[in-house]
């Protein structure tokens, strides 16, 4: 199967808030790690979302080229050919783009999509999220605007963040915003709605004290009721049909009740990234220690060939990841209910 269209990404969007389930949302920065997501996808028979950050493109471009949309492109466009081996839906996505970064990164892939859609080709993303999360909220919602606009024209969905995602992920660190930032209020939630209604379908990253990074339980004080407070305000004003896409950034270490609970809440995708780079070096990591001997020219050997070539510690983390990615499908609940052939 091709990577989604635009309409059987709104119907799997449908889907999972319909059925209180979400799905993974996972960063990959090469082909070893997208060929081991769409495999977890596969084999858990559920559908996936698969995004690039800037700096996953930067890196997919190379060290001497770091140029993060052709890299975002490069991964995409493998993406959209591996695809049709599987027989579920997968749709791409782009992960946090600050406003400084809209130029040479956000724009440029939206060229590239409406470059595509007029010579007769399929959206090259899904969505991309523009976090603007950094301004106030009404110049937020401006440049929200702004983007929407042209996502709208292209069939483009656009993630919005309102509220901070504390920690450091992909070399943004809001490790020292006031505790306040990291919870979004229920007016904030509602102005977002009025600020993009009617303009085109967008997703929101409502924030309720999640954190990027790795924590021990407990460590991160999550509130999942802000969702729920958030979308009953919204509902209130504007009907059943304001309930917002929700998406769950900064999960790592969550306590699978709670994550569960953001489900009845409207959220219908949850980033996943940490977790997954660790499951992908874990094994690295262990085959290194395990074969010192063979991966290095110790005093005056000539190593194992079969031990240092990369395909083999690489399957070993491609298979790390999907392991965990499967087991992210099963906590979402999204694990068995592809709608692939269906729509």
């Amino acid at each position: 199967m091709p990577i989604a269209t635009p309409a059987q990404y709104r119907a799997m969007l449908d889907a999972a808030q319909a059925g209180d389930y979400a799905y993974p949302a996972i960063n990959i920065t090469s082909l070893s790690t997208l060929t081991g997501a769409m495999k977890a996808f596969a084999d858990a028979k559920s559908d996936g979302i698969i995004q690039v950050s800037t700096g996953g493109g930067e890196f997919a471009s190379g060290a001497s080229v770091k140029d993060m949309a052709l890299g975002a492109i490069v991964l995409a466009e493998a993406a959209h050919r591996l695809a049709e081996r599987f027989n579920v839906l997968i749709a791409l996505h782009t992960d946090h783009c600050q406003p400084g970064k809209v130029e040479k990164f956000l724009k440029p892939l939206i060229a590239e999509t409406a470059k595509r859609r007029a010579e007769g080709k399929g959206n090259l993303f899904n969505s991309h999220m523009l976090d603007a999360s950094e301004l106030p909220l009404a110049e937020n919602m401006k440049l929200s605007k702004e983007l929407l606009v042209e996502c709208a024209k292209n069939e483009i969905i656009l993630e919005v963040e309102a509220g901070v995602v504390g920690g450091e992920e992909d070399g943004v660190d809001h490790g020292d915003q006031p505790n306040e930032k990291l919870y979004t209020s229920p007016e904030d939630m509602v102005e977002v709605y009025e600020s993009l209604n009617g303009i085109g379908r967008f997703m929101f990253a409502a924030t309720f004290g999640n954190v990027h990074g790795s924590y021990k339980p407990g460590a991160v004080k999550l509130k999942p009721t802000i969702l729920s407070d958030g979308q009953a305000a919204v509902i209130a004003k504007y009907g059943k049909e304001a309930e917002f896409d929700l998406v769950f950034h900064g999960g790592s270490g969550t306590p699978l009740e709670e994550i569960r609970e953001t489900l009845g809440y409207g959220v219908v995708k949850m980033n996943i990234d940490t977790d997954t780079q660790y499951a992908y070096t874990r094994p690295i990591a262990e085959h290194m220690f395990k074969n010192y001997d063979g991966v290095l020219k110790v005093d005056g050997e000539i190593g194992d060939k079969k031990i240092y070539d990369p395909r083999g510690y690489l399957k070993k983390a491609e298979a790390g990841l999907c392991e965990r990615l499967k087991q992210a499908c099963d906590d979402l609940r999204s694990t068995g209910k592809t709608i692939y052939g269906k729509v």
